[in-house]
């Protein structure tokens, strides 16, 4: 049972994570992760396979995925005169060759630096962010960007995974159907699905439709204020299509449910739900932040992965199942070794 009269504060969504529960590595096949069935009815929480996903979805239910595409956001410069080492992680293009990045160490890059990446890839910073990151200009000597970027950058891992990242990230922290680049962290909840399991999907009558939301730093950046009203969430990047929009509508008339897979998709969904309207197509930037006591108008069911504590997706996911049904599942997850966090298990909200 959800308490919509519950002011709730940044200390009730802390809860003691362990670094062994943190998953380091994707489990070897996608949709072998375990699966935790939470039903908000009952407050029943079964166990299962990622790969029995279908089971909790009608024919005709419409399963909504975010296509954002993850690139190679991580890459390594020096400072033209000293030869310092600098980590420039890519957060966002403002326009053509200007980006916002973070750099480390920040102390060490100011304006008026010049970055070398390669022989043909540069940068000079001409200005500071408020969020302590940087604005650079690059510089590129013929080849596209974009592969440039994609040749020497390195997948932009949490940073709760406490190693490299190597090949094989390349691959896993990106979902089958990523199309849309643009983000610098994966729709987790995504990394589940395979080829065959969507085939079964669509083979069972189940409709798939996709939005863009471009995942950015601030879905690792902690809350800091104890009253959750002073929190402001960061801005990313949305677009739900005129046919994900259609779709949508022919599903509520049709009184079919919107299954959401991941927090991302349902941030996207929730910036466009008008309670008893029709959706129309929408692209633009979204600083929504979701925390109980919140009134669902689009999201039906919603797929997810274990988030860190005091973290705005626990927050989420608390105001779609209850607190207290959460706080109970999180608690079961650890009694049954459940991996936590990007790399981890799944569970569907039902």
């Amino acid at each position: 049972m959800i308490d919509k009269k519950k002011k709730y504060k940044l200390g009730d969504f802390n809860y003691k994570l362990p670094k062994t529960f943190i998953a380091q590595h994707p489990e070897a096949r996608r949709d072998y992760s375990k699966l935790m069935v939470v039903h908000r009815d009952t407050g029943e929480i079964e166990h299962k396979k990622f790969y029995n996903i279908t089971d909790y979805m009608r024919k005709n239910d419409l399963l909504i995925l975010n296509n954002t595409k993850v690139f190679p956001a991580r890459l390594f410069a020096t400072k033209d005169r000293t030869d310092a080492k600098v980590e420039v992680f890519l957060l966002r293009e403002l326009s053509n060759d200007l980006w916002e990045v973070m750099v480390k160490p920040a102390r060490k890059v100011r304006i008026g630096n010049k970055l070398v990446f390669t022989s043909k890839l540069m940068c000079d910073v001409i200005d500071n962010t408020v969020s302590g990151g940087r604005v650079v200009r690059f510089e590129y000597d013929g080849d596209n960007f974009d592969k440039m970027i994609d040749r020497i950058g390195r997948p932009p891992l949490p940073p709760y995974i406490n190693r490299d990242a190597d090949k094989n990230d390349k691959k896993r922290y990106q979902t089958i159907y990523a199309s849309q680049r643009g983000a610098v962290a994966a729709p987790t909840a995504g990394l589940h699905f395979t080829d065959g399991l969507i085939k079964k999907a669509k083979d069972k009558g189940i409709k798939i439709e996709t939005v863009t939301l471009h995942i950015g730093l601030g879905t690792f950046r902690p809350v800091q204020v104890e009253d959750l009203n002073r929190h402001q969430m960061d801005s990313e990047y949305f677009e739900v299509s005129p046919q994900t929009s259609m779709a949508i509508n022919q599903a509520r008339k049709r009184h079919r449910k919107i299954i959401a897979v991941g927090t991302s998709t349902v941030r996207a969904l929730e910036t466009i739900a008008i309670s008893g309207f029709q959706v129309t197509p929408k692209r633009g930037w979204t600083d929504k932040f979701i925390y109980p006591p919140y009134e669902y108008k689009m999201v039906d069911k919603m797929i997810t992965n274990f988030h860190t504590p005091q973290s705005t997706l626990l927050m989420m996911v608390s105001a779609f199942a209850g607190r207290k049904l959460i706080k109970k599942a999180y608690l079961e997850a650890k009694k049954n070794d459940y991996r936590f966090l990007s790399y981890g298990d799944a569970m569907i909200i039902v």
